[in-house]
């Protein structure tokens, strides 16, 4: 396979973020393929500087190596913090009736969580409160995110008291950074950072309320036009939303991909203007679109499961981003650096007037 280099675009959404792992672990092994550049939301900024930062580590099958290392050090750490056996038992004994499986769902310890996420504040523990990605983030392999080696990494995060998308890059993607895009204000305290762009020291959420994941970073020049991106939250859903839970899932999915439907929006605009010729090559980039999900796998969990990564859990979704990407590169990989391998026209219809 001839030589290509491409930036990808990592989604977040929790323990569902081991989908991501999975498609990476099957990337690395592709020789051929070069990352340039890693754009990275919550989960998918938690998978993102892992890869950077054993890519950086080190040169060629190495650095691959390294990434491979990261990526399943942090994984493996993830799948100890929770194991939600008690409801697996329970949904493995027999089918059961809708009534008595919503009923397990209230029982299951992600919901506890989530009510208790109505009840306290992550301030509410005092100095007792500890962000456990801290630790997980500090004690990689290879822990330096943002070292001058490797792909660039952007790490998107929301600015509390402004409501914009912030995106670290170079030395400003630390620990911090990464925990602050993975911030999710129900369960941490937002993490403060001083941001030169303000002169001040800010406050930080989760990065996927504005940019999940963040794509304008990779329309530098410098980097290669195609943006493979790795999606864990469905864009369709057939059937409709009907108990209290799978409405909130839905809300949760709507929401979490509003930002990405954006930018795909914009980018599909554009792609317009270039093909009628309004634009030409230099005015702006036309951006080769990609991407890797798999919406069957995503419809049929939860987002209570992107709050239990037990080990099981994880281990499926890792499995299943493996397949995914090797489904991708035996379909698409001869699209890469030549043409788009997704469709945004059947995203976004053209309007035509009524």
């Amino acid at each position: 396979m001839k030589h290509k280099s491409i930036n990808v675009a990592l989604q977040g959404g929790g323990a569902h973020g081991a989908f991501t792992w999975g498609v990476l672990d099957r990337l690395l092994d592709e020789q051929w393929l070069d990352l340039a550049a890693i754009s990275g939301t919550s989960a998918g900024a938690l998978n993102g500087a892992a890869l950077k930062a054993g890519l950086g580590a080190h040169k060629g099958a190495a650095g691959r190596r390294a990434a491979r290392e990261n990526l399943n050090f942090m994984w493996s750490q993830v799948g100890q913090m929770s194991d939600n056996r008690v409801v697996r038992w329970l949904h493995s004994l027999v089918p059961m009736p809708r009534g008595l499986h919503r009923w397990t769902e209230m029982l299951s310890p992600a919901a506890w969580l989530d009510n208790l996420t109505r009840l306290f504040s992550p301030y509410d523990y005092g100095p007792f409160y500890v962000n456990p990605l801290d630790g997980l983030l500090r004690g990689l392999p290879y822990p330096d995110f943002a070292c001058a080696t490797g792909p660039s990494l952007y790490v998107a995060a929301t600015n509390v008291r402004t409501g914009r998308i912030k995106v670290f890059s170079g030395t400003g993607a630390t620990p911090e950074a990464i925990m602050a895009s993975a911030c999710l204000p129900t369960l941490f305290r937002a993490v403060e950072i001083f941001d030169p762009d303000t002169g001040r020291i800010e406050a930080f959420w989760d990065g996927g309320f504005t940019g999940n994941p963040a794509l304008f970073p990779l329309y530098r020049s410098s980097l290669p036009r195609d943006i493979l991106i790795i999606a864990i939250n469905p864009l369709m859903r057939e059937t409709l939303p009907r108990s209290p839970v799978e409405i909130a899932d839905r809300v949760n999915e709507v929401s979490f991909n509003s930002s990405l439907m954006s930018q795909l929006r914009a980018i599909n605009f554009v792609k317009r203007l270039f093909a009628q010729g309004k634009l030409d090559d230099g005015t702006m980039k036309n951006v080769l679109v990609h991407l890797i999900d798999d919406d069957a796998l995503m419809t049929d969990l939860t987002a209570r499961s992107k709050l239990m990564p037990g080990p099981g859990l994880l281990a499926s979704m890792k499995a299943a981003g493996q397949v995914a990407a090797d489904r991708f590169i035996e379909d698409h990989a001869d699209k890469l650096n030549t043409a788009d391998s997704f469709d945004l026209t059947a995203l976004f219809p053209a309007m035509r007037p009524t």
